[in-house]
């Protein structure tokens, strides 16, 4: 009887383990099941595989804050190689930006505008009165003017990557998550991630979603990879001329 009762027992006990099994109660799941691979490579390996996925995308949206020269620049840019367009804030301003080719052009408010009468030789009220009138109005930014390149940056989608996605220090391996209900696995440099991290995807390509920059420079999201949209440039009734070298933008 007893030999029987003990079957019995070990019967019983062999399918329950095989239902724990089933429903993951045999042990841990693998948290890179299903995924594109890369959470298994070394640290390195998944910052260069996430550059690369970058470089050769067509384009991205690129939203979040950038600390540079202690100011902090507010952006929400659609980039892709011929352009850019979206949105730049600090504390003291805020203005779009649009680049269809190497036309640049900007468009910002009236107080935007007003305090860089004393720049272009003007005060008080001509300075009012001009700022009124480019009140949310295209402005096209001349190749020439001292703000160009600095302006033209914001919606440089090579450009802004290049210099965003490096990390410094020795590169880890850290936790696995979610940016935006996608799986990803973060690389971390430095010690306690002071030299920046990555969240990098763990579905299709392994684009870049998430970077907190070295030193608490700022966190920017990265999306939309590879979903196009169209450049257009205003029509050219919609479009001003400043008529003196552009204000000074931070």
């Amino acid at each position: 009887m007893r030999t029987r009762n003990r079957a019995v027992v070990a019967a019983m006990c062999a399918g329950l383990a095989a239902t724990l099994a089933a429903c993951g109660g045999g042990g841990e799941k693998d948290p890179d099941a299903g995924t594109n691979g890369v959470g298994k490579l070394p640290a390195t390996k998944i910052e260069d595989r996430a550059r690369k996925a970058a470089g050769s995308a067509n384009s991205v949206r690129l939203s979040g804050n950038l600390v540079t020269k202690g100011v902090t620049y507010t952006l929400d840019m659609r980039l892709k190689a011929d352009g850019g367009t979206g949105q730049v804030s600090t504390k003291d301003s805020s203005f779009e930006l649009l680049r269809v080719g190497e036309e640049l052009y900007l468009k910002a408010d009236a107080g935007f505008w007003s305090h860089g009468g004393d720049s272009a030789g003007d005060s008080g009220g001509g300075a009012d009165t001009a700022a009124g009138k480019l009140d949310n109005k295209y402005v096209k930014v001349p190749s020439g003017d001292p703000s160009y390149q600095r302006l033209s940056g914001f919606t440089d989608m090579s450009l802004l990557l290049d210099g965003l996605l490096g990390l410094h220090g020795e590169i880890t391996t850290g936790d696995h998550g979610q940016v935006g209900g996608v799986r990803t696995i973060r690389i971390s440099a430095g010690k306690a991630g002071e030299g920046g991290s990555l969240d990098v995807s763990l579905e299709g390509r392994p684009y870049p979603l998430r970077l907190r920059r070295a030193g608490g420079a700022g966190v920017i999201r990265l999306a939309d990879w590879n979903k196009d949209f169209t450049l257009t440039a205003p029509e050219k009734g919609h479009v001003l001329d400043y008529g003196q070298q552009l204000p000074t933008t931070p």
